[in-house]
């Protein structure tokens, strides 16, 4: 069972209930009202989402709209269904962190269990105003999809590549982007990738319309513009840092559909702003994953663990955990050489409806040799609400939706831009080693990969099992690492 998106609360979670003010009895000041203690919450919290014309299907922005629905509202709160913040806290601080505070929380229920009261229309705050325009100003660069796309009435929801030339003649620097959805009524989130190979075009049979991505791209990317979810900020580097595009790449944009029950239309747009001089600091991703999935129906505590070593010092500024709908439970952690662990993200209640990426306030300095260890707990009984198959059936890696994929995408910059192709050599080299012998039973690898794949197996699979062991795999990824990998 998905489920539906019926209170998106988004927003940072920074004001309390305010002080009594004068005149007010102590028994008045003890029941909460709309306008000196529930509306600031919505107001920082849900407005985002719920106003005219976004992909919330009401308004929160009045007493009347906020008292009608009051015992709902307390109910997907106290439950932290929403805000749908899935980060636990202590694992991490996070950029535009959307959780409710305990005392918010309490002030919620019993404001509806007080029958909602609407207050002094005096303590009333001024509702939030929003820009029309570009956050962050007018970009450098737009690009948009060739074309608007149709997407139907009812139905499970979409997830669609679309690929955009960027017409880059030299590599560029790109400082900024911010995504504006085309269409807020129907566009749940998106994530933005950069591809120099040709490998999107290739996959996208008609220009203009994309092509399937439930589990991503499909395609070994160049790099990451950031993603968008309702309530998100345009993605801003520090000085010194941007994301080099390399000349001739395609902007991949990952949007995720969520049907409003009429037929609708969606032509969403990326701004991007270029910094002129280059960075001073590298920009690029390890890739943590497992591909060795296997998931026996009914299975309800199928554990699947992963990790990668840093080759060199570096300084984590964003994570990207990411599996289907089976999965439950994530947790990545920094083991440092030192033998201390820094723990990068924790998610308990894992919704592939609400995924997105996560960047820390303040970026999480590590050294080399640190490894970077995932572990995902898996649930194929009838238990999970969340399972697409009933009754549960066998589930293997792959991309589409009744398979299931373990990845933790973590963005690291490096003290130098040269130092980024050694980065992504080794951390490549790392990253197929751990993936070959699971991505062997994968329908999404073409007969000339598997058969290079195999090739490597019988190589490096000294005891003959069938799989790349932790002792064979040191061998395994030196080799690679002399490859010209991409």
């Amino acid at each position: 069972m998905r489920p539906t998106i019926f209170l998106s609360i988004f927003g940072l979670a920074t004001l309390a209930a305010l002080p009594v003010t004068a005149g007010e009895t102590d028994s008045q000041a003890a029941v909460p009202t709309f306008n000196r203690d529930v509306a600031p919450i919505l107001y920082n919290n849900c407005s985002n989402c719920h106003r005219p014309g976004e992909v919330a299907p009401f308004s929160l922005l009045t007493y009347e709209d906020a008292a009608k629905r009051a015992k709902q509202i307390a109910a997907v709160t106290q439950a932290r269904f929403m805000p749908p913040w899935k980060a636990e806290p202590g694992y991490g601080h996070f950029l535009n962190e959307r959780r409710l505070t305990d005392q918010q929380l309490a002030t919620i229920r019993d404001w509806a269990a007080k029958g909602a009261p609407e207050g002094d229309p005096n303590q009333k705050p001024v509702p939030p105003k929003f820009s029309n325009g570009w956050q962050a100003g007018d970009p450098d660069q737009v690009v948009a999809m060739s074309q608007p796309y149709s997407l139907a009435a009812e139905g499970p929801d979409v997830f669609r590549c679309f690929v955009i030339p960027l017409d880059a003649k030299e590599d560029e620097y790109v400082s900024q982007v911010e995504f504006r959805p085309g269409n807020r009524r129907v566009v749940h989130h998106s994530i933005l990738f950069l591809d120099n190979t040709g490998q999107a075009r290739r996959r996208e049979k008609v220009p203009g319309q994309g092509y399937d991505c439930v589990g991503g791209p499909g395609l070994a990317i160049a790099g990451g513009l950031g993603g968008w979810a309702p309530g998100a900020t345009p993605m801003q580097f520090e000085h010194g840092i941007a994301q080099i595009v390399p000349k001739g790449s395609d902007l991949v944009m990952q949007l995720h559909y969520h049907l409003s029950g009429k037929p609708e239309e969606d032509l969403s747009q990326v701004g991007i702003k270029f910094s002129k001089a280059p960075p001073v600091k590298g920009l690029t991703l390890l890739t943590v994953g497992n591909a060795s999935i296997d998931i026996p129906a009914g299975e309800n505590q199928y554990v699947v663990k992963a990790s990668a070593t840093l080759p060199m010092d570096a300084e984590v500024i964003g994570v990207f955990p990411h599996a289907h709908y089976l999965c439950k439970d994530m947790k990545v952690d920094a083991k440092l050489p030192d033998g201390s662990v820094q723990p990068l993200i924790w998610i308990k209640d894992w919704d592939f409806n609400w995924q997105g990426s996560y960047r820390y306030v303040s970026p999480i300095k590590l050294p080399k040799g640190t490894e970077i260890a995932m572990q995902y707990t898996y649930d194929n009984s009838t238990a999970n609400p969340r399972n697409p198959s009933n009754p549960p059936r066998e589930v293997k890696f792959g991309e589409q939706t009744t398979n299931e994929m373990a990845f933790t995408f973590v963005q690291v910059t490096l003290d130098s831009p040269g130092l980024v192709a050694d980065f992504q050599r080794d951390a490549n080299a790392q990253f197929l080693a751990a993936v070959l012998d699971g991505v062997l039973d994968s329908d999404e690898l073409g007969p000339q990969q598997k058969t290079q794949m195999k090739m490597l197996l019988n190589i490096f699979d000294k005891n003959r099992n069938g799989r790349i062991d932790p002792d064979e795999r040191p061998a395994l990824v030196e080799f690679l690492k002399k490859m010209p990998l991409r």
